[in-house]
């Protein structure tokens, strides 16, 4: 445990709170630069003449080992984050992009901006798994959804603002062209590293830590008030319920995260890791990605209007992100994610059909390519909407307590393994089979939607107790199904020989007390 220096510079209540937000949501705007700035890079004539006009797979791979980097950062993070705390490792987060950004800003040759992309997704990888769960454990339970489901649409602002400033750059000759926005990275580092001086380490891992009076403290100064407050005094004894829960009954291993227990944890952690893989394999980052280049290679724009509706089009991702932002917990999870990718499949699927009759040239190829344009506009818009938010959200509050932690580590390292293979294959992928690559994320995106049908349970507006609930035995789908439309007092009359959701405990505990109750139900007379 280390402690780190901090300056009371936002007060108490509403202004920390904000302070605690604001930091977090430009930790991601930086984690949405990162994402987009190479978009509007890789095609840029002195870039290309610097690294010796790559191939295509080389190409790929000197984007993608980035999400490789991030990968990594996020498997540090899990080892070392309990050492360091939250605060500290957002610090070390910022100095990996830092070092990452200068190094990639000074390269002249293919292995040094492949080290340089890789040191950055290192810092990348620590902050996206540091950052939810800091924001998640500083703010009030009832607005946890939406600021969560916020985080990815400030990823939007940070794209837009990297795909803009590339078009700015274009117009600029030389190797500042590409430089400035790749050193421009460091703005963002910077500012939430001074942010980060004022705010307060996470409670939880004070107490867990032995620092109770200090944990007690900031909860006071987060909401404004005395020990005694009903809302502090709850928290505090929750925290510490949890905690001792844990001590009794061990943290769960690597090797027990797939195991088959009573709240069936193997399931819902399999379930956290393929939410995030369908996050990144619909296609998402052929688009964030690739968008200047497949306008230029595929549909056959030049490449000043590729910059131009390059950055309209990612501007969909941040307008459909709005929509679950403020309408999450009324619309659903499973609804959005199936409809979702059926949108998607189609969109993949008309940009395929309008594509393929540039194979026969004249004025009908040109047509059919500038249309196409139009759903790469609503592919973006539906992901913004669904694809997009909800597997952030998704992920932590499926998982039960005991392996919240290392279950979350498992679902984001499917979103950068995904990501960084997607990205990898996509330059290859889009010149060999060109208008028939985009028929592969077709069908991955239409067999989302089965999969979400029968496989994910509906979790919205549910407490954390009444989903370990759902797992306790019967179909849960169909449970879900059945709790979000009639309610619990329907629901009741199917469970398991007479157990109610209040009779768990309060939050997702382990699974051993949960057993002791099912047990002592079934010596019952």
């Amino acid at each position: 445990m280390i402690k780190t220096p901090k300056y009371n510079w936002y007060g108490r209540g509403f202004k920390l709170r904000v302070a605690i937000t604001i930091a977090c949501q430009m930790a991601f705007v930086l984690f949405g630069y990162d994402q987009g700035v190479f978009g509007g890079i890789v095609g840029n004539p002195d870039f290309l003449d610097t690294f010796d006009h790559p191939s295509p797979a080389l190409e790929g791979i000197i984007v993608s080992i980035y999400n490789l980097g991030c990968f990594t950062g996020c498997i540090l993070s899990f080892i070392f984050c309990e050492k360091t705390g939250r605060r500290l490792a957002m610090w070390i987060a910022m100095v990996w992009i830092i070092v990452g950004a200068i190094l990639q800003t000074t390269a002249y040759s293919v292995p040094h901006m492949m080290v340089a992309r890789f040191v950055t997704g290192i810092g990348t990888g620590i902050e996206t798994s540091t950052v939810p769960m800091y924001q998640s454990e500083l703010c009030e339970a009832e607005k946890r959804g939406r600021l969560v489901s916020s985080e990815p649409l400030f990823v939007g602002v940070g794209i837009e603002i990297a795909y803009w400033f590339d078009y700015g750059m274009s117009f600029v000759g030389g190797s500042v062209a590409w430089r400035l926005p790749i050193a421009c990275q460091m703005v963002f580092a910077f500012v939430v590293i001074v942010l980060v001086f004022g705010l307060p380490e996470s409670p939880r891992y004070l107490y867990k830590h032995g620092r109770s009076e200090e944990a007690l403290a900031i909860l006071c100064d987060v909401y404004d008030g005395t020990p005694d407050d009903p809302k502090i005094a709850k928290e505090n004894r929750e925290i510490l319920e949890a905690l001792k829960v844990e001590q009794e009954y061990g943290e769960y291993r690597w090797s027990q995260l797939l195991v088959k227990d009573k709240v069936q944890t193997g399931r819902r952690v399999l379930l956290a890791y393929g939410m995030q893989f369908m996050n990144q394999m619909g296609g998402i980052n052929l688009v964030v990605y690739y968008i200047t280049s497949v306008l230029q290679l595929n549909v056959g724009l030049t490449r000043n209007l590729s910059l131009l509706l390059g950055g309209v089009i990612n501007l969909m991702f941040f307008i459909g992100s709005l929509y679950p932002t403020f309408f999450l917990d009324r619309i659903g999870r499973r609804k959005p994610m199936m409809w979702g990718s059926f949108g998607l499949g189609i969109s993949m699927m008309l940009i395929s059909v309008l594509l393929s009759f540039q194979d026969r040239g004249g004025s009908v190829a040109k047509a059919t390519a500038s249309a196409s344009v139009t759903f790469f506009f609503t592919y973006m818009l539906i992901f913004g909407m669904t694809a997009n938010c909800i597997p952030w959200v998704y992920v932590p509050e499926i998982l039960p307590l005991h392996v919240r932690a290392k279950g979350t580590a498992v679902g984001i390292s499917a979103n950068w393994i995904w990501n960084f293979f997607v990205v990898m294959i996509t330059p290859t992928l889009l010149n060999n089979l060109k208008w028939k690559g985009y028929l592969i994320f077709m069908c991955l995106n239409l067999s989302f939607v089965p999969l979400v049908y029968f496989c994910y349970p509906e979790t919205t507006n549910l407490t954390l107790e009444e989903i370990d609930w759902l797992f306790y035995e019967g179909d849960v789908v169909k449970r879900s199904r059945r709790v979000a439309k009639e309610g619990w007092g329907a629901a009741e009359g199917h469970g398991a020989q007479g157990l109610t959701p209040a009779m768990l405990e309060t939050g997702s505990s382990s699974s051993g007390k949960r057993e002791d109750v099912v047990e002592k139900n079934e010596r019952a007379p």
